[in-house]
């Protein structure tokens, strides 16, 4: 294993992030779990170098200021177009560049980034290369454990090393190896066998690495589990699904809170709702995004079901959410009161709302 040393770095803490997820993970979504979970790592959705170099920089790029810390993820394997687009992302403010090499989409496949790019551990170092000489930014990878016939831990372990010559001290690692044809990438996310133990014993073998675990993670006491043996866990569609799993885990692992119930989440939610309908933006483009924030609560099918039947419908409610809670708990009419963009719940004797 190369020595790192050389490369120096500031890395935010790692112990909780969201992994970019294509089409969930906008900027609205990243609002919303920035309110649960202010210490955890967000990032982007995959943007590709080409569209960033010849696209809307700011309808891609753009995001607020309360979403920090955030990484912005790349697609792409030209080691001059991603040093550009890591200075871009500088300039945007962002705080750490990720590289995809995990994802195995056909469409992706094509333009000869993501997942297929292990198979070039020597590009994908001259990328991460070309990156960090272009900035001061955290450059890190994201990847699988192999692709293909290459499943062996020897083979990952060799990727891994091959690219932190190149000074990457930052691996986000998918415990699966991916299928590069015959899977979807919905299958390729859960046919192949999940191999917690490879990254653990990279952590063990390459002390000096940060690792972080991703893939088939549900619960905290998963992610308690796992942070015994890497640095850090990446919590994906469960975050999306469930997302009120983020609060638990930012009251768990750093001992403070964003807000501190789930009502006090539809209070905050409203107001940034009603800014972002001030600015044009239709509610369904916000409120797709919480349809699992009352997960497992009495209630919570009727609250999906009001937003999906009523946000398109009403593209400038910015009281919808506060409308679907009360539909939520219609008997509990006298306990959820609106008064402005508040929603007060009366209390027993004990402080707990009355819920029906």
């Amino acid at each position: 294993m190369p020595d790192t040393s050389q490369f120096p770095v500031t890395i935010p803490d790692r112990r909780l992030s969201v992994a970019p997820m294509m089409d969930w993970t906008d900027r609205h979504c990243r609002s919303f779990h920035r309110l649960l979970a202010p210490s955890a790592l967000l990032y982007t959705e995959m943007v590709t170098s080409g569209a960033i170099l010849h696209g809307d920089r700011d309808r891609l790029l753009g995001f607020g200021s309360d979403e920090h810390p955030l990484a912005l993820q790349l697609g792409g394997s030209d080691p001059a177009d991603l040093a550009r687009c890591a200075q871009i992302a500088d300039e945007f403010g962002y705080d750490e560049v990720n590289l995809n090499v995990g994802c195995p989409s056909d469409r992706v496949q094509r333009g000869r980034f993501g997942a297929c790019l292990m198979q070039e551990p020597d590009l994908v170092g001259d990328c991460v290369a070309a990156m960090r000489d272009a900035v001061s930014l955290p450059v890190t990878v994201k990847t699988r454990l192999g692709v293909d016939h290459h499943d062996s831990y020897e083979w990952f372990s060799g990727f891994v090393a091959r690219v932190a010559e190149s000074g990457c001290r930052v691996f986000i690692v998918h415990a699966r190896k991916a299928w590069l044809s015959g899977l979807s990438p919905k299958e390729n996310r859960e046919v192949p066998e999940l191999r917690y133990e490879w990254v653990y014993r990279l952590k063990r073998e390459y002390p000096e690495l940060t690792v972080v675990l991703n893939g088939g993670i549900s619960s905290t006491a998963e992610v308690v589990e796992h942070l015994d043996h890497v640095d850090g866990v990446m919590l994906g569609r469960a975050a999306y699904h469930n997302p009120w799993i983020l609060a638990e885990l930012q009251a768990l692992l750093f001992a403070t809170r964003g807000v501190a119930s789930r009502e006090e989440a539809v209070q905050a939610l409203t107001r940034y709702l009603r800014l972002q309908v001030s600015r044009g933006v239709p509610a369904k483009h916000v409120s797709r995004h919480l349809l699992g924030l009352f997960q497992g609560q009495p209630g919570a099918r009727r609250w999906r079901r009001y937003i999906s039947q009523h946000a398109h419908l009403e593209p400038d409610n910015e009281r919808l959410l506060l409308e679907a809670v009360a539909h939520m708990r219609p008997a509990a009419a006298d306990s959820a009161a609106v008064h402005g963009d508040k929603l007060q719940w009366n209390t027993d004797e004990h402080g707990a709302a009355n819920q029906k």
